[in-house]
């Protein structure tokens, strides 16, 4: 990796999160789990490096992970994932403000402040109704029908896209204010989502560049993350021992894998980024299906849900290439 060079203020936070972390770890001397649990540290390896580099937060990668091949309680899962992003993807942000890579504020903004009412009443409201074999099914469902159009979309070679966002009339900053209280919602079921939600529109709805679409959502899932995982420990008080032992062995690798994920893709073309998304959402899609098998009603709500995204995402496209047309 060239150009590798860090200032000493980009890696202060990360170096004063691992000094914590290494205190409390030779204080109450629990290194013994990390042979208990060694392999969440294998699996954030994968999955930090992937929520910085890429539209999806580490949860999107670690939920489905934990759920379907460890069988841990999707419950035991959103909370860690929440937890571990608060850390993982706020260490990336950090590293994406310093060195100036470029964001959209104005999305960024608007999708937190719904997404925080989203996470909050979700966890309250939604969280507890989903079956988990549905709320898994949804996840990968949804993602993998944006891929595909995405796919559809960038096929097309001379398709245009954008490095900033137009200015917003009041009815799209109320949009994008909705998007992110959906995302949010999302969040609270399996850990992570509004990223990759408000990627979708403004990649496809206004053509941004996934360049800086991908910066600007690892910012938003970190904030939304902080929120939720803050919501969890101290006012629902379910953040559990076994997801905090899950987060001590994950610490150490998510605070250098995160920011290496993020500053690597912005090194990148516009095309390997999507490329990599396509992967990551179309191996979660066929992970699901090996492990959870749905049938019956299952199987039809996995259809219609991918059918179903693929005609709004799809809507969303050509109702982009009409407003470029009119420009």
């Amino acid at each position: 990796m060239k150009n590798l060079n860090f200032k000493s203020h980009q890696i202060a936070p990360m170096a004063a999160i691992f000094t914590v972390w290494l205190t409390y770890m030779v204080h109450t001397n629990q290194w013994d789990l990390f042979i208990q649990n060694w392999f969440m540290s294998v699996t954030m390896m994968f999955a930090s490096f992937i929520a910085g580099a890429t539209a999806e937060g580490g949860g999107a990668v670690a939920f489905p992970i934990m759920t379907l091949i460890f069988q841990i309680e999707p419950e035991v899962a959103r909370n860690f994932s929440l937890a571990i992003q608060s850390i993982g993807m706020t260490s990336a942000t950090y590293l994406i403000l310093t060195r100036k890579i470029p964001i959209q504020k104005n999305y960024l903004l608007l999708c937190s402040w719904g997404g925080v009412g989203g996470v909050i009443l979700g966890s309250y409201y939604i969280a507890p109704l989903i079956s988990p074999p549905y709320a898994k099914m949804f996840f990968v469902s949804l993602w993998l029908s944006f891929g595909i159009a995405l796919f559809y979309l960038n096929m097309n070679r001379s398709r245009s896209v954008v490095e900033k966002l137009p200015p917003l009339s009041s009815g799209e900053r109320k949009l994008f204010i909705f998007l992110g209280f959906l995302g949010g919602i999302v969040v609270s079921i399996v850990g992570s989502g509004i990223d990759i939600l408000t990627f979708s529109v403004v990649t496809i709805r206004y053509r941004l560049s996934e360049k800086v679409a991908t910066p600007t959502s690892v910012c938003l899932m970190a904030g939304n993350s902080i929120v939720g995982f803050v919501w969890h420990l101290f006012f629902l008080h379910d953040f559990g021992i076994q997801e905090f032992h899950y987060w001590l062995v994950g610490i150490p690798v998510v605070i250098l894998g995160a920011p290496l994920g993020a500053y690597f893709i912005s090194n990148r073309s516009r095309n390997f980024i999507t490329n990599v998304l396509y992967f990551i959402l179309l191996a979660q899609f066929i992970g699901a299906l090996l492990v959870i098998q749905p049938t019956g009603g299952l199987a039809w709500f996995t259809l219609s849900i991918l059918i179903g995204g693929l005609i709004v995402f799809l809507s969303l496209a050509v109702l982009a290439k009409k407003n470029s047309i009119i420009e």
